[in-house]
């Protein structure tokens, strides 16, 4: 990404993984405004393409497109290099696919937790590997993850969810502390409840974000180069309070 001592630029060689997840899409459309280019990853290759036909609408400069199970680790390799033979270079990395997965099933059989640790965890892990490997080497870029308020603290109501974005929060914390001096920036996206297709099935309340909230929120961070981002703001104090709770009382609390 280009540096700038006041300002930094907004990037504009991007790669999203998981494009058409409700918050990809947002940032998206965000940075097709100013002109960005795009490689976009989903399994998915109708909403993809609708994606994409989007994008130039606004105004992206480039889209292309790959329809890939991203749980397939050995394709993440190929991936890479089939992104920067596209665009050239990447200045952003944006992980935004995930699932929220059924907690009593996941409870029930390990085997669902397991699928649900390898799409949340696993595949992310391995993009991380390769995408800040690849930043390091050139001595810039911003990787973004999206992960979840959810990994601050196990709640019965969707620990197994939370697990893996704990376990996630805690590699980008690592990869943070080793990469960041070369110059990448490493950014977490923790988001509170967003309105998308993931959560429709919850009922809406106040603490409910749109996902453009969201897209605006991860380019504020991306352009201050923000470590950590909760989103909306408000779930920092929220979730502040919630680590809070000593656990002989959190134990029995209903969350």
């Amino acid at each position: 990404m280009p540096k700038n001592d006041r300002q930094p630029l907004f990037p504009q060689k991007i790669l999203i993984l998981g494009a058409t997840s409700a918050i990809a899409q947002a940032t998206a459309r965000l940075l097709a405004e100013r002109g960005a280019s795009f490689f976009l990853v989903a399994r998915d290759p109708y909403k993809l393409a609708a994606v994409a036909s989007d994008l130039q609408t606004r105004g992206a400069r480039f889209v292309r497109t790959l329809k890939l199970d991203l749980d397939d680790l050995d394709a993440h390799g190929p991936l890479l290099t089939a992104t920067i033979d596209a665009m050239g270079s990447i200045d952003m990395a944006l992980l935004a696919h995930g699932v929220l997965g059924n907690q009593a099933a996941a409870q029930a059989d390990a085997r669902v937790a397991e699928a649900l640790y390898r799409t949340n965890f696993l595949s992310p892990a391995s993009l991380i590997t390769w995408m800040a490997n690849y930043f390091e080497g050139r001595g810039e870029g911003c990787l973004a993850v999206i992960s979840s308020v959810a990994g601050d603290r196990g709640r019965k109501s969707n620990y197994v969810y939370g697990a893996s974005k704990a376990a996630l929060n805690v590699l980008l914390d690592g990869v943070r502390n080793r990469i960041d001096r070369s110059g990448v920036h490493v950014l977490t996206i923790k988001p509170g409840f967003v309105a998308t297709p993931m959560t429709a099935h919850l009922k809406r309340g106040p603490l409910f974000a749109e996902p453009r909230t969201v897209g605006r929120g991860i380019l504020r961070a991306v352009q201050s180069r923000r470590d950590v981002v909760y989103l909306p703001g408000f779930w920092r104090l929220i979730m502040f309070v919630v680590r809070s709770v000593p656990a002989r009382i959190f134990k029995n609390m209903n969350m």
